[in-house]
């Protein structure tokens, strides 16, 4: 797919208007209809999951997949985002709630979404860029954590009623009852962790959470098993959507709860903006940051009006949706429309499904958030970067969410200018380099056919690491070499060397050739410890321009076999 070019003036209007500008067809319709199905099935057991893991009700996940998917898709900024319910607010609304109950929950949730139509209008998405990764992926990790760690219970049918909302005091409660485990609800939970990671394994594009309750249910029914059903534990559980409502409103309750908006609002624009960076990587369109925020702040304004959950985009069904073919935010729009039919006709069969069968789609769920293979990753960098990931997780997982964003954006600023100062010294004033090379500014003057060439200048920290793919896409006809001058780059962080890594990934699937010239100690010790030093196979390194043209001219002839994308994670 050839990627749009940039869409700078069009920062503030929906993608869905710009897709129905430019031509709708029937063919598109009926791609983004069967995507929309797709995601529906897999968003339903989710967003009954994510409900109760909240500590609300499995209605209330299915009522924010709805009305916040409609809103994220009909006004954000990307074609293929999907909204509602994700793990990353689990936390914070299980400790709003206990705080401040369901009430202040809503109230919290309306003005987030106040917060996040401001900052967009104030142009503030690309602030993303200045989280550095260490804090994103300890915060991450820590959060998967803690939900896998409160679905413990529900898996092996504990006997309890009240647990302690902190890591250690719950550990402890779970080891007194570890007596009282339910063998018949411990084997539901364990078929369908079962189910959903050999459909994984084997049929990757099944609905395996879906597949997973519907085999739950049928044994459990079939067998008579008395075990927790979402039935047993909300008998109540409404069908349909409740009448909007303003929430109950205080300026004492509204102070009480703003911390917590602002944390909602800060974790729906990471998690929303991050999603779409996924799906521009796998799709090659761009998103617009700015209409990104508004999308998610009225979504999460009409969520809380109509008593939803707060929400964001989420990674693994957008991922979903591309793949089964979603085109356009329409796709977003019908995966809702297709949970409401859920919701108004399958309302009695939903209370059917085992508590300990949603807690281990909540396992799996809390896997995929941990990105464990990035996070040892991370662990085997330098110390400050690893002690910031490790202080982020730590603090996540045993003192307070927003404790641990702040104090390790704090930090990795910190350190950060630490380095800096410490590397003004790399390059002589002059302009002479250490090993005493000139690098020649008129770069294109010998440039050979099918070569094109970037320099980078300056540090290559977490604000411009996102800058190379986003070049990359832009690009109209691709180069068989590519040469980028790293000779101006005296300092490179963790997240910088990840992007690199990522960008000649990139390169790589796209059949481009990546040649690194004059790169100095301190980014070349780092690339090395991303398996981007000069034994590997993604680029080859050239002491200087010079050397750097005669690799490239050597190499025109033979071009990287393309290979799957990289970045098409979820």
């Amino acid at each position: 797919m050839t990627p749009t070019p940039p869409d700078a003036n069009l920062g503030l209007i929906p993608k869905l208007f710009t897709v129905l500008r430019d031509g709708y067809r029937f063919g598109d319709f009926k791609a983004d209809a069967i995507a929309g199905l797709t995601v529906a099935i897999v968003a339903l057991p989710l967003a009954m999951a994510l409900g109760i893991a909240s500590g609300a009700s499995p209605d209330k996940g299915l009522v924010t997949a709805v009305v916040a998917g409609v809103m994220i898709s009909a006004l954000g900024g990307s074609r293929v985002q999907i909204g509602g319910p994700t793990g990353a607010f689990v936390v914070v609304v299980f400790n709003v709630i206990a705080q401040h109950g369901y009430d202040g929950l809503v109230l919290a949730t309306l003005v987030a979404g106040a917060i996040l139509i401001v900052a967009g209008y104030a142009k503030l998405g690309q602030l993303i860029r200045f989280i550095p990764y260490p804090v994103v992926a300890g915060f991450t990790a820590g959060i998967a954590v803690i939900i896998a760690s409160s679905q413990v219970r529900d898996f092996l049918g504990l006997a309890m009623t009240d647990i302690p909302a902190d890591f250690i005091p719950k550990w402890i409660s779970y080891a007194h009852a570890f007596s009282t485990i339910d063998p018949a609800a411990c084997a539901i939970g364990v078929l369908a962790l079962a189910i959903i990671i050999v459909l994984r394994r084997y049929v990757p594009k099944a609905p395996g959470y879906l597949i997973a309750i519907v085999m739950a249910v049928a044994i459990s029914h079939l067998f008579t098993l008395r075990i927790d059903t979402i039935g047993t534990r909300f008998p109540d559980m409404p069908t349909g959507l409740p009448a909007p409502a303003f929430p109950a409103f205080s300026f004492e309750k509204l102070r009480a709860i703003l911390p917590s908006s602002f944390t909602i609002a800060f974790l729906a624009g990471i998690e929303a903006l991050l999603s779409a960076v996924v799906a521009d990587g796998m799709t090659g369109f761009r998103h617009r940051s700015n209409q990104e925020l508004v999308g998610q702040g009225v979504a999460n304004v009409a969520s809380a009006l109509f008593a939803g959950l707060p929400a964001t985009g989420a990674i693994a069904r957008t991922a979903t949706n591309i793949r089964a073919g979603g085109r356009t935010p329409v796709a977003g729009i019908m995966h809702a429309l297709f949970l409401l039919v859920f919701i108004l006709f399958a309302g009695d069969l939903m209370k059917l499904v085992p508590m300990s069968a949603l807690a281990a789609i909540l396992f799996v769920v809390a896997w995929g958030m941990s990105e464990y293979e990035r996070f040892l990753h991370l662990v085997r960098m330098p110390s400050d970067d690893r002690g910031v990931l490790l202080l982020t997780f730590a603090l996540t997982v045993l003192v307070d969410l927003t404790v641990a964003i702040a104090v390790g954006v704090v930090l990795a600023s910190i350190l950060f200018m630490n380095r800096m100062s410490k590397a003004q010294a790399i390059a002589d004033p002059r302009g002479q380099m250490p090993d005493g090379a000139f690098e020649e500014y008129d770069q294109r003057a010998d440039l050979p056919p099918g070569v094109e060439v970037f320099r980078m200048m300056g540090p290559l920290f977490f604000g411009v690491a996102s800058q190379l793919l986003d070049t990359l896409r832009r690009m109209g006809q691709r180069p068989a070499v590519l040469i980028l001058r790293l000779r101006e780059v005296p300092f490179l962080d963790t997240t910088g060397a990840s992007a690199l890594r990522d960008f000649a990934l990139e390169c790589k699937s796209l059949g481009i050739r990546l040649v690194l010239s004059g790169t100095q100690p301190q980014p070349m010790s780092l690339l090395m410890s991303v398996d981007l030093g000069p034994e590997t196979p993604l680029a080859v390194h050239a002491r200087d321009y010079g050397a750097a043209l005669d690799i490239a001219t050597a190499l025109r002839g033979a071009p990287a076999a393309p290979t799957e994308s990289p970045v098409s994670h979820s």
